[in-house]
């Protein structure tokens, strides 16, 4: 029987650690991802971090992301030499430990699997496993209608739950809410009001990308009911007043009744009614979530003379404009009277004294001035009435 002799202990141990380097000089290399699953909200920026470790003996020539993985060493496409990339990914580590990538402004279609990828002087490399990244929108999730009075929850959705901690910030009608009632990425409303009614949309603090809106629809019963006239509401028998009935409600009244004061029952529907009598009339407005009244108005009806009295005020009014008329007609009638009267005696005044001064009758014909001055006057009327002729 032979015995062999095992060696000293530190002999081993340097065997053991001198083994381990040099399968390490000659393995492959390794990459990890932190975080390795990202959700990242559309149009934000995205950081992929990523350290990479290699063989000693080995040189790095080329480093680069891709989103293939490797298969029989064929070539990988780079991502920096994508046209859909290049503007957008950016490079952060170096060519020894850091495979840090940033992609900016993100969409959809970036959601997918990412790879980085190294070529030393000896070997091609890709790590087996990615980073996996998903972009989401955001969505805002209501109940279509709600009734006032109600709670009503409002929840801001994504696809998948974003990896960066996030702010929930909401807008009503594209105007921030002041009020803190937001619980993570939930509005919360106790007992809505018609005020609360509109177009909602949330966001990310510190992102531009908004949600598209959702119209929160709420229900009420008429408020505001009133009663519009038309005219004063004075009438005369025979005639009627329009009566109009108007409400605030959600969704609009179609039902209308019409009452008269101290009465029951109703003297009309509809949401005009015409009165006939006098009284104090009022409407109530209906919907499927309520119903109001209005104030009463009221109507004044003459009996009788009032009709005779607008008749003869209105034919008093015409008489009157008649006998005008008739003055100013007078008035300028006198007046050309007037006028022709003094046209008149000018014409028979002034020709007279000037024909005798032109004619000089007796110095040019002597027996027509001896026939003119036979001619005898006109005979005077007496007082007692008989005649006189009186020689001049």
């Amino acid at each position: 029987m032979s015995l062999i002799m095992a060696p000293p202990l530190p002999l081993v141990f340097l065997l053991i650690i001198h083994g381990v380097f040099s399968d390490c000089d000659d393995c492959g290399g390794s990459v990890s991802y932190s975080p390795s699953h990202i959700c990242a909200l559309k149009d934000s920026t995205v950081i992929m971090n990523c350290t990479y470790k290699y063989p000693t003996r080995h040189q790095i020539r080329k480093v680069f992301w891709t989103k293939t993985l490797a298969k029989d060493n064929d070539e990988l496409p780079d991502l920096s030499e994508d046209p859909e990339y290049s503007q957008r990914l950016q490079y952060l580590g170096d060519k020894q430990q850091n495979c840090t990538v940033r992609l900016s402004h993100v969409t959809l279609k970036d959601s997918h699997e990412y790879y980085f990828r190294f070529i030393s002087n000896k070997d091609k490399w890709t790590g087996t496993s990615g980073v996996t990244l998903n972009v989401t929108d955001l969505q805002v999730e209501s109940p279509e209608r709600v009734t006032e009075g109600d709670s009503v929850r409002l929840t801001c959705k994504s696809s998948c739950t974003l990896t960066d901690r996030a702010t929930f910030i909401w807008s009503r009608n594209s105007q921030p809410l002041t009020e803190r009632r937001d619980r993570n990425n939930e509005l919360l409303l106790q007992s809505v009001r018609r005020e609360d009614a509109g177009r909602y949309s949330c966001a990310v603090h510190g992102h531009h990308h908004i949600s598209p809106d959702v119209h929160l629809n709420v229900m009420y019963p008429p408020r505001s009911v009133s009663v519009l006239m038309s005219g004063s509401g004075v009438i005369v028998e025979g005639d009627s007043v329009t009566l109009s009935c108007s409400s605030d409600s959600n969704p609009p009244a179609l039902n209308f009744s019409w009452f008269k004061e101290n009465e029951t029952s109703a003297v009309g529907s509809g949401q005009s009614f015409s009165a006939l009598q006098s009284g104090r009339f009022y409407c109530q407005a209906h919907n499927q979530h309520g119903s109001q009244r209005s104030d009463a108005v009221t109507v004044t009806v003459h009996h009788g003379a009032g009709r005779n009295v607008i008749v003869i005020t209105a034919a008093s009014g015409g008489l009157f404009f008649i006998i005008f008329i008739i003055i100013i007609l007078f008035i300028i009638q006198r007046k050309m009277m007037t006028r022709r009267s003094a046209i008149h005696e000018y014409e028979n005044d002034e020709p007279r004294a000037g024909t005798y001064t032109a004619l000089e009758l007796k110095s040019r014909s002597p027996d027509l001035y001896d026939t003119l001055t036979t001619v005898h006057p006109r005979p005077a009327v007496l007082q007692s009435g008989s005649s006189e002729y009186e020689n001049p």
